[in-house]
């Protein structure tokens, strides 16, 4: 609490102190609105702007002079920021060539929550993917595929970024679950569409890419329907 004395030291603190509630006050609601307050949504754009502009220039860099040949110091000049700068964004060079599986996640994620309530998790997963196929530009993801396949270091990170991003279908799944068996059920319909995912696409790689993304996943899913001996009427409509 303020004194009663006014000043115009106090009154600089009184105009300032609604802009800083306390963090004890502050709700789950209130966490999600955050990032939209005038400080820090500009801070944050910003921030998304230099990392979205660093993995741009980086994989460019990547597929032209190849992953090795390509230095910190050839992203940063190439990105107008200072090496030091770099690594406020990203801890090394093989986060900036995982760094689309994240928004591929944050994809997924929101197109698991657009899809309507009734719908089967399983189903669900499906068009969230199918979604995700519909929006892939096919040579840039082909390119990418082959840099990690290339690359020791960058499949074992593949490999974790796959681990994160079932937790996250899964708890996106997990939203839809009713009781116990369904937060069950969301673990493995994630385990099933990661898994889709990761040998889904090194078949696509195998075969060049020659098959639609779209229509690698309905296939995709259509074997495992019929490994789990899923009835047709089960599908519903998409």
């Amino acid at each position: 609490m303020h004194s009663v004395q006014t000043c115009n030291r106090c009154r600089s603190r009184i105009v300032v102190t609604p802009r800083m509630p306390a963090k004890p006050m502050k709700t789950d609601a209130e966490s999600i609105a955050a990032p939209a307050a005038p400080p820090t949504g500009l801070r944050e754009r910003k921030r998304q702007q230099t990392r979205e502009r660093l993995t741009k220039v980086a994989m460019e860099l990547f597929l032209k002079r190849g992953f090795e040949e390509t230095t910190l110091d050839d992203i940063a000049a190439a990105a107008e920021i200072s090496r030091r700068s770099f690594f406020h964004y990203f801890a090394s060079k093989e986060d900036l060539v995982l760094a689309w599986q994240d928004a591929s996640t944050d994809f997924l994620v929101a197109a698991i929550a657009a899809r309507p309530a009734d719908e089967p998790m399983l189903l669900a997963a499906e068009n969230a993917l199918l979604s995700m196929a519909q929006q892939l530009e096919s040579s840039e993801a082909i390119a990418i595929a082959r840099l990690k396949h290339g690359n020791p270091a960058l499949r074992a990170r593949d490999h974790g970024k796959y681990e994160k991003m079932e937790r996250a279908i899964a708890a996106a799944l997990g939203n839809r679950a009713k009781d116990k068996s369904g937060q069950l059920q969301a673990r493995l319909v994630a385990m099933i569409t990661t898994g889709a995912m990761r040998i889904g696409g090194e078949i696509w790689l195998a075969q060049g890419a020659g098959e639609r993304p779209e229509a690698l996943v309905k296939r995709t899913f259509s074997e495992i329907r019929a490994i789990l001996g899923e009835s047709p009427a089960r599908k519903g409509k998409a």
